[in-house]
């Protein structure tokens, strides 16, 4: 009872102290406003010194008035964690000069806030508003009645955004729309093959760093210059007319094969289980209730390309297309036509959506799109990724050696970054053609994306703007935010260890400052 009274009387303590530093305050009160002192619990009678644990009192943001003054506040809510690694910088957008920096040029692992670095190189290299293009193609000639004598080709363009989330009609739309327009261009029977196109990357599906266990989960996609829905299939079950329950794949495709040993029984229960073998068949099995409406289960898809090629196959015959031959992957022949295209949102749209949601399957790809730049001269790998994002770091005036991406997204253990290659990227975003697109696509404390419940309630909220990205040892957030006399400042917090949510709640709290803060 003792250690607990202990225990609330810290916290009580706290909150009576953490009142917003004013412009008089003193370098005294205000380190006491930042953060109270940690202190170690005094082992109970019950409970042997070895259980004992550090206490880290709640910190309250502060309004500091100086230059000095934020970056001793700054200094000491570092001081809250226990262990990991720091490395943070606060620049001024607006004018120009340096506030702080804690191990800015040491490297250390992102998380999403890599993200910012593809951002940027997307934006530079294509402009806000390119679009990609995923072609239909044909290689034979089309007679009157609409027979082409030959292949069609479904050519991938790294377009992350083929799915329902720019779509009204579901993961179904894109490839449906696409074979719309097949029929729209005179086609009507085809003697040959299905042939999709990946070769926009090279075949290397999963970025070297991706741990084991992520690869089930559906923000571990698989990487392909053809990719469908994120690379994520659903398994639709409905309770039937009959005894035996519906399945359908969404989006449809001929190149999974589904074994459907579901039930439709009476009542409102739903007791289905799935299972995927590694050649690609899904079976189904359980029950599910006549009144239970429709449940889905989801996979991640193991060979996008083919995946996306056997859902344009299906769409076609759904189409009323009637088709020879097989369904393959092959390159597009220089001497193939175009018969029609499907345009992706522009760029700013998608990189909005990977920013505020942090999507993963998006940064990979865009990454890799930013290798090919808008002539696709290269193919979409991570080494020439990593030529054009150093190239780019050029432009931005950072270090090219201070930022290694090992994938696009910040998923890999093996990226690095610095914190001053960070706030370089974010001052010269600042001040780029493209700016206003980019500051627009980060998440908004307090109010949307990744940020939506933090910092509410404080001076931040509606107001700092940032990436956040967070893994198992890794916390971080960086982006802008607006001072109380309207001064821009960009800043980098990167956390790597083990103390991430005192981590999480340091950088709020620092967050909170900055926007508390003027000069």
């Amino acid at each position: 009872m003792v250690h607990r009274t202990r225990q609330y009387l810290l916290v009580l303590i706290a909150l009576a102290i953490a009142l917003p530093a004013n412009a008089q305050n003193t370098q005294k009160t205000r380190k006491r406003a930042a953060v109270v002192q940690n202190k170690r619990r005094k082992p109970s009678k019950s409970r042997s010194p070895k259980a004992a644990s550090p206490i880290t009192a709640v910190a309250h943001y502060t309004s500091p008035r100086s230059a000095a003054a934020l970056a001793s506040d700054l200094g000491i809510f570092l001081e809250r964690t226990h262990s990991g690694d720091w490395g943070v910088m606060v620049t001024s957008a607006s004018r120009g000069d340096t506030l702080f920096a804690r191990n800015a040029g040491e490297e250390l692992r992102p998380a999403s806030t890599m993200k910012l670095f593809t951002s940027g190189l997307a934006f530079d290299r294509f402009g806000p508003d390119y679009q990609l293009s995923t072609d239909a193609l044909r290689d034979g000639s089309v007679s009157s009645d609409g027979t082409l004598h030959g292949n069609i080709i479904l050519r991938g363009d790294g377009d992350p955004s083929l799915s329902g989330r720019f779509m009204d009609g579901g993961p179904n739309a894109p490839m449906a729309a696409l074979a719309q327009k097949v029929v729209a261009a005179g086609i009507k029977n085809i003697t040959g093959d299905v042939i999709g196109d990946a070769t926009a990357f090279d075949d290397s599906l999963v970025p070297s760093g991706w741990l084991t266990r992520y690869l089930g989960a559906a923000y571990a996609a698989r990487v392909s210059g053809l990719s469908l829905n994120e690379n994520v299939v659903w398994v639709a079950v409905s309770p039937g007319a009959g005894s035996h329950a519906e399945v359908a794949l969404e989006p449809m495709t001929t190149s999974l094969r589904v074994v459907n040993n579901a039930r439709t029984v009476a009542g409102r229960g739903v007791s289905i289980r799935t299972s995927k073998k590694s050649d690609g068949t899904i079976t189904v099995t359980g029950s599910i209730g006549r009144n239970a409406g429709t449940h889905r289960y989801s996979y991640v898809v193991d060979d996008p390309a083919m995946f996306a090629t056997g859902a344009f196959r299906a769409a076609l015959a759904a189409a009323g297309v009637k088709i020879g031959g097989a369904t393959r992957l092959a390159p597009t022949p220089t001497t193939a036509v175009t018969v029609a295209s499907l345009q992706s949102p522009t760029l700013a749209r998608m990189i909005s959506a990977m920013n505020r949601e942090s999507i993963n399957h998006y940064a990979e790809l865009l990454f890799r799109d930013g290798a090919r730049g808008p002539k696709r001269s290269v193919q979409g790998t991570v080494a020439h990724g990593n030529a054009a994002m150093h190239q780019f770091l050029g432009l931005v005036g950072a270090d090219p050696a201070s930022v290694y991406n090992a994938d696009g997204s910040g998923l890999s253990v093996d990226d690095r970054v610095t914190a001053r290659s960070m706030v370089q990227l974010l001052d010269y975003a600042h001040n780029a053609s493209w700016g206003p697109e980019f500051h627009a696509s980060l998440p908004v404390a307090g109010e949307s994306g990744t940020q939506s419940k933090r910092m509410k309630g404080s001076p931040a909220q509606g107001n700092l703007h940032a990436k956040t990205g967070t893994t198992n040892d890794v916390i971080a957030l960086a982006g802008y935010v607006t001072a109380t006399d309207g001064e821009v400042l960009a800043f980098s917090f990167l956390y790597n260890g083990h103390d991430r949510w005192v981590a999480k709640s340091t950088i709020d709290v620092m967050g909170e400052t900055l926007a508390s803060f003027a000069r």
